[in-house]
């Protein structure tokens, strides 16, 4: 039987995801506007990972593939096409697969590493979508600057990360 505090926790919790999916879109829309920051093509820092990894060490494995997922299908219906949708895809599911690996390895500790293996395997998954898209192997010249680029970007990310649920933890201690 349901009490009234398992129902308060659940809207809790849906309310909370569908924050942090916001934030993560929004975070998505004003980094498509900045200008490129490397000369590679498609390569971004990844600034919504920051909530993508707030969600997977607050909330757990399912509740940041939710997060991840709902900002990936908006911000192709929304910024995007078809095509756009299957980088962010294969990038995306690679990246969580491997965080929360990693998160569960590093017993939630050093989550700059995890986003630096996030980072690194969400290049590789958009590799394996050009490689599928461009049916061209010409494309794994990127693999070195993407490789170095998704661990520093990640490393960045995940330092945000862990300083947002820091900054929490203070918050929530001082209430």
């Amino acid at each position: 039987m349901r009490t009234h505090t398992d129902k308060r926790n659940r809207t809790y919790r849906i309310a909370a995801l569908g924050l942090l999916a916001a934030m993560s879109l929004g975070i998505y829309a004003l980094e498509s506007l900045l200008p490129p920051l490397f000369p590679i093509p498609g390569l971004k820092p990844g600034l919504s990972n920051i909530i993508t990894l707030f969600a997977l060490r607050r909330f757990g494995k399912k509740e940041a593939g939710i997060v991840l997922f709902v900002r990936i299908l908006l911000s192709a219906l929304l910024f995007g096409n078809a095509v756009s949708l299957v980088y962010s895809l294969l990038g995306g599911a690679a990246a969580l697969c491997i965080e929360i690996i990693t998160n569960a390895i590093l017993k939630g500790r050093h989550l700059y590493l995890t986003g630096a293996f996030g980072g690194l395997f969400h290049n590789a998954g958009q590799l394996a979508a050009a490689l599928i898209i461009m049916r061209s192997s010409a494309v794994l010249a990127y693999a070195p600057y993407l490789a170095i680029a998704g661990i520093l970007t990640g490393l960045f990310t995940g330092l945000c990360s862990h300083y947002l649920l820091s900054s929490l933890r203070v918050q929530e201690e001082a209430a």
